[in-house]
């Protein structure tokens, strides 16, 4: 039987560089979506917390945006300083690559891992290998580039080996009360993850490069009755990326709305009427005010 003197409570930072699935991952863990997905780099942008919490431990784990080194705007140097920050006070850090792959962008992120706070090394994406013999020297490697405390190879996507992986974290959690509510699965608000669901759709069904110039504002989050009542706006930076958002006749607009409300169905566990406008804001991803606002800043 758990007692308060041996259940476990800390904060876990989930780092890496765009990409590897670290946002699957948090979402997997929790079996329930709260970070936001998609096959392009650069998702998400926020720190989120996920509280996963059992009968011997609660799991506080910190989503953090991909390490970025390519662009150099003011968002992404918010961003990365998220990232940085998110390490601080942290008990564990899980850093995330993806299986047989370790180039330059992963070396910047591992050089600015603190040397205090135990690593473990997850190889995602395991699922995806033919052979699973090539693993072994690619383990071997990869424990001569950091002093890691583990290596655990796992399949996010298919939640193959997230059970060892939660075991293992719990070893380097310190002996604490839970700091949330057992039934708590994050600390930001439904309004904040609408936002986000939205800002996933513009990822998923929007061209390569308009989605990084996009920016997500609920503007109201209401409750009326059973009925939660959203209306959010869309900011980009030219008109002619408006246009390609609202589509022909308004259609890829009313995709990204309707895709993004059935997920905030599933999250508030109830019906919601979803309106979302685009509006042109230039500049807004290099104006200190604007990220301040949007709460990059």
């Amino acid at each position: 039987m758990t007692t308060e003197a041996n259940f476990r409570t800390g904060y876990i930072a989930i780092i890496g560089r765009p990409n590897v699935g670290k946002s699957t991952l948090l979402n997997k863990l929790l079996q329930q979506k709260i970070s936001i997905t998609s096959k392009k780099a650069q998702t998400t942008r926020f720190r989120i917390n996920g509280i996963l919490t059992d009968e011997q431990t609660q799991f506080v784990f910190v989503d953090t945006p991909g390490f970025q080194t390519q662009y150099t705007n003011r968002l992404n140097t918010a961003m990365n300083r998220v990232v940085t920050q998110s390490m601080q006070d942290v008990d564990v850090i899980l850093f995330v690559i993806e299986a047989m792959h370790f180039d330059q962008r992963d070396l910047a992120a591992l050089k600015i891992l603190p040397k205090n706070v135990p690593v473990i090394l997850v190889i995602n994406k395991i699922d995806k290998l033919a052979d699973k013999n090539q693993l072994l020297p690619f383990l071997s490697k990869m424990s001569k580039t950091f002093e890691f405390a583990t290596i655990i190879p796992v399949s996010a996507i298919h939640k193959m080996q997230l059970p060892e992986l939660l075991t293992t974290i719990r070893t380097y959690l310190p002996v604490n009360r839970p700091l949330f509510d057992k039934d708590e699965i994050t600390d930001r608000s439904q309004r904040f993850i609408a936002g986000e669901f939205i800002r996933e759709k513009l990822f998923r069904l929007v061209g390569d490069e308009i989605p990084y110039s996009t920016s997500v504002v609920v503007d109201q989050f209401n409750l009326e009755g059973d009925l939660h009542k959203i209306y959010a706006t869309i900011l980009v930076e030219k008109s002619n990326q408006k246009a390609i958002i609202i589509g022909k006749k308004g259609e890829k607009l009313k995709q990204i709305a309707s895709q993004a409300r059935k997920d905030m169905e599933l999250l508030v566990g109830g019906k919601v009427y979803l309106e979302v406008w685009v509006k042109v804001k230039s500049g807004w991803a290099d104006s200190e005010s604007v990220l301040r606002n949007l709460g990059y800043e």
